[in-house]
């Protein structure tokens, strides 16, 4: 089974906690699954921390949540060298693809030596779920605004650009996301940009904006985009809630 049209789910979240282990998966991130048509099998998901630099200690706590829910979880890792050999055979073998966050500016870096992206494009195009969180958000579009410089958040335009907006992420929990993508859209650095809350997951079939979908109640996606006169107009878009 693979997804019926290239599909991204674009997420501010994807993880809760968990009395037992350290996290499990929200929601947002059986979404992904379903979105994949994966039914009457084990879904396979591979997790690739490339933003967090393949951190082993992590992996081991997206194995225990991909225990608890049912899911047949492969790590790609970059660092220090990648553990997969035939990369774009295997992403073509997945039913989702998640990328976790972190530094956006040096995951593109690294994907951009091992020529992963056009692995990614073509598992995207042969119907495999492309999602993740924040860094792995951010990724799929032109770009975004990005602490992987330092304090002040900066643009990133160099992103992988299978969808043709800019990206903003926490856009309701670090105060200064929102003024920071109203600036650069504003002053042509992005597009139209598409931003989500904590919560918030963006669905694109092809590179057309579909729903918003959520796992928190209250939380909004937003459409920000600039008029002919020069001025930043921002749009809210109520998600769908997710069932648990």
């Amino acid at each position: 089974m693979a997804a019926p049209t290239p599909t991204i789910l674009a997420t501010s979240g994807g993880y809760r906690a968990h009395e037992r282990l350290y996290l499990q998966f929200s929601p947002l991130f059986h979404y992904a699954v379903e979105l994949s048509g994966a039914h009457g099998r084990t879904p396979r998901v591979t997790y690739i921390g490339t933003a967090g630099g393949d951190q082993r200690s992590f992996h081991a706590h997206a194995h225990d949540a991909a225990r608890l829910a049912g899911f047949e979880l492969t790590c790609l890792d970059l660092f220090p060298m990648p553990n997969i050999e035939d990369m774009p055979g295997h992403l073509l073998e997945q039913d989702v693809v998640w990328v976790q966050g972190g530094s956006v500016a040096n995951l593109l870096a690294v994907w951009q030596v091992h020529d992963l992206g056009p692995a990614l494009r073509a598992a995207w195009e042969a119907g495999v779920v492309l999602s993740g969180v924040s860094a792995g958000s951010i990724c799929w579009y032109q770009g975004g605004c990005t602490d992987s410089f330092g304090p002040q958040l900066r643009a990133v335009t160099n992103g992988l650009a299978f969808l043709p907006y800019g990206n903003g992420v926490h856009y309701d929990s670090e105060d200064r996301r929102r003024p920071t993508i109203h600036g650069l859209v504003a002053d042509g650095t992005l597009g139209q940009t598409h931003c989500t809350d904590d919560g918030v997951g963006l669905v694109y079939h092809g590179t057309d904006l579909i729903e918003a979908v959520t796992d928190i109640d209250g939380k909004g996606a937003y459409v920000v985009d600039r008029g002919p006169d020069g001025t930043v107009t921002e749009e809210r878009i109520e998600p769908r809630r997710l069932p648990e």
